[in-house]
């Protein structure tokens, strides 16, 4: 059996996704790593997408944070000009 080597372009795959897909499918790996009854090299295989998953998903949630702080921003901005 050959051997699987890590390619970069596993973890790019999760870029398209968006939350709510990445977050499901997230959720749905730690449930079958956490039954245990996968063989090792598929809860390698598993864990490793797990964690491109999980960078997905911390990436949208910062880039959201980003943006509600610049809206917020703006809105105090935008709130001060009213006052003077």
């Amino acid at each position: 059996m050959a051997k699987k080597t890590h390619q970069p372009a596993e973890e790019d795959s999760t870029e398209p996704l968006r939350f709510e897909e990445a977050a499901s499918e997230l959720e749905s790996i730690i449930d079958r790593l956490e039954e245990g009854d996968i063989p090792l090299e598929a809860s390698l295989e598993a864990y490793g997408r797990g964690r491109a998953l999980l960078t997905r998903c911390r990436s949208i949630l910062d880039a959201a944070a980003t943006e509600i702080a610049e809206v917020e921003l703006e809105a105090d901005d935008s709130d001060a000009g009213e006052d003077a």
